[in-house]
């Protein structure tokens, strides 16, 4: 990767090798569907306003600890008042953090990957080149991305991150190094701000 820079009109490029990007599309892909997978049922009572207002969300917490990371309880003290918070803002919340992820994928089509291509080693660089508001997507995306991991890593300090990269479990390692590199994504495009 060739990091994040800064161009002329606010705007910033990047370049990504093709398993990259395939990696960033899969990663973002699979927020989308963790997302969109929370939303199937209502869980809260009918409300026809709150309903017509799509403000009609679920009012319990998710089951998931990944979605309990990305989608916390506003009152950790009241879960009542969390409940009615989140009924009315969840699925505002979970819509938006779907469009940063499908923005994170749009710049990568944008710039030359194929997801659909069967062969993705024989893509040539894809060339991502952003405006200010993709960009905010992205890091709000890469945050989210890299929350989920964490979670799933069991990652809360930078010992434990640390930990991740040097286990002998070679799939915890990878996803550490993943989450590794995701960090050095991120950190690229928060210097050009």
């Amino acid at each position: 990767m060739i990091g994040f820079r800064r161009r002329r009109k606010g705007r910033v490029t990047a370049v990504f090798d093709p398993r990259e990007a395939a990696l960033l599309a899969s990663l973002a892909r699979q927020m989308v569907e963790l997302l969109r997978d929370r939303h199937g049922e209502a869980v809260a009572d009918a409300d026809p306003l709150a309903a017509q207002l799509g403000l009609n969300g679920p009012s319990l917490p998710p089951e998931d600890p990944v979605l309990r990371r990305l989608l916390p309880d506003a009152y950790a003290d009241d879960p009542d008042e969390s409940g009615e918070f989140r009924r009315y803002t969840e699925q505002s919340l979970t819509a938006a953090k779907v469009s940063n992820a499908e923005a994170v994928i749009a710049a990568l089509v944008v710039g030359g990957f194929d997801p659909d291509a069967g062969d993705i080693a024989g893509q040539g660089d894809v060339d991502v080149e952003l405006g200010p508001e993709a960009a905010m997507s992205w890091l709000k995306s890469l945050t989210d991305i890299r929350l989920a991991l964490a979670v799933r890593l069991g990652i809360e300090t930078e010992e434990d991150a640390d930990l991740a990269m040097h286990t002998s479990d070679e799939g915890r390692r990878a996803m550490g190094e993943v989450y590794e590199w995701l960090g050095y994504v991120q950190e690229s495009l928060v210097s050009t701000f």
